[in-house]
């Protein structure tokens, strides 16, 4: 069954997410429960579906809009005690309302709202509900989401539990990857497949960006944003150079800044933050820049399926920003507080993704083909050294079948479809 219609088998019936778990934990206990993440990521059908009871308004909705702008504590009075509230950052004074009626009546599950930008950097919205809600991140469908599997893969990395494991030799197959990398997560562009996903991203970024661009920021239109999305496209999983990006598109370096800083509001983009401690002098501690969604970045760079044997570097750098997301998505579903990073030295030894809880640390490498070589576990090896005694795991993910030690009891080789299959 090709991955169009397997999909639209699944999606026929309802599509149980990851952090269905963690939402419904904090409906038990806190009063104000925030599910924050990209428009198009499955947010209002999620909500709809784990608490069809509950009211639901919408501030897309005009009316509701003027009047949430216009009088918020009116607009609360006239609803129902327990009422889901879709996209709430539109009206940034509606949360100083929400917080009045809290602590009036500190009853859990009161308000569950949703956003399209993240309130976390949106201070004037976040900071009146602090103490009173819990945020939670919902991304576009992971792989495991979009196979109907646990999607344990960090959790058992975390745990130790991913082992050696022969599956015997057998002639390669055609990879899975090329259709996953170039249709992304957004369940819509899923439906279409990878074909006929393409259409549908660019467009959605352009909707995106002129819809939402005024609720996170002082812009009037967004054609300079749109223009730096293709830039980030081709530069996803490289070192962020603000000013070559600038350069490139004639502006002044701050004005690059406030952009990026807009796209990663907007859920569009991430900063992976480098890795280092005092003992790593030699550490690069540039960020790393990477598109959220796989999908949206294959199609800004103009990458398709019948590209995949001709287009290998930039399919690499495609499926590395690919795990970085499957790995943040699976974070989100439990409770353990993870941070990502990724780490790289001044003599080019890299780790795609560095993953630490306190001073524990994991590294993992990405690697496009199926066979893999001694070159490839530098970066791990150099991480390791650095991290000593708090060095847990590394793993290289390729795109083979086996799971088998890399020369160190501590470093594996693990296939990419680990990530969705365990």
């Amino acid at each position: 069954m090709s991955q169009k219609s397997s999909y639209a088998s699944k999606s026929k019936s309802y599509l149980q997410r990851g952090l269905e778990g963690r939402i419904a934990a904090a409906l038990q206990d806190t009063p104000v429960v925030c599910l924050l993440g990209p428009r198009q990521s499955g947010k209002s059908t999620l909500v709809s579906r784990m608490a069809p009871s509950r009211q639901l308004v919408s501030l897309d909705d005009a009316a509701y809009l003027k009047l949430a702008r216009e009088d918020p504590q009116g607009f609360l009075a006239g609803l129902a005690d327990e009422v889901t509230i879709d996209e709430v950052q539109r009206a940034p004074g509606l949360t100083l309302a929400i917080k009045r009626s809290v602590d009036h009546d500190r009853r859990p599950g009161r308000y569950l709202l949703t956003g399209s930008a993240n309130l976390l950097q949106l201070p004037h919205l976040a900071d009146s509900l602090a103490g009173r809600m819990e945020i939670l991140q919902l991304h576009p469908l992971s792989e495991s989401e979009k196979a109907a599997s646990p999607g344990l893969f960090l959790q058992k990395l975390m745990a130790g539990e991913i082992q050696p494991e022969l599956v015997g030799s057998r002639p390669p197959s055609p990879s899975q990857l090329p259709g996953k990398l170039i249709s992304g997560g957004y369940p819509e562009a899923v439906r279409r497949g990878p074909s006929r996903a393409q259409e549908w991203l660019r467009q959605y970024l352009q909707s995106v960006i002129e819809r939402d661009i005024r609720d996170v920021a002082k812009l009037k239109e967004g054609s300079d944003l749109l223009k730096m999305m293709e830039l980030l496209a081709e530069r996803t999983a490289t070192l962020l150079n603000v000013s070559e990006l600038a350069s490139s598109l004639k502006r002044a370096r701050m004005t690059i800044e406030n952009h990026l800083a807009i796209l990663e509001k907007l859920f569009l983009v991430r900063q992976l933050p480098a890795w280092h401690e005092n003992a790593t002098k030699r550490a690069v501690k540039t960020p790393k820049i990477h598109l959220c969604d796989s999908g949206l970045a294959a199609a800004l760079m103009g990458l398709d399926m019948e590209d995949w044997l001709l287009e290998r570097d930039r399919f690499g750098h495609l499926l590395e920003s690919f795990v970085v997301q499957q790995l943040h998505a699976q974070a989100g579903w439990f409770e353990r507080h993870l941070r990502f990073w990724h780490y790289r030295d001044k003599e080019k030894n890299e780790v795609d993704c560095v993953i630490t809880r306190g001073r524990k640390v994991w590294g993992v490498e990405v690697k496009l083909s199926q066979s893999i070589s001694s070159k490839d576990t530098k970066g791990l090896h150099q991480l390791s050294a650095y991290a000593r005694e708090n060095f847990q795991m590394g793993i290289l993910l390729y795109d083979g079948d086996d799971t088998f030690p890399l020369g160190d009891s501590r470093l594996l080789a693990v296939p990419l479809s680990k990530l969705w299959e365990l």
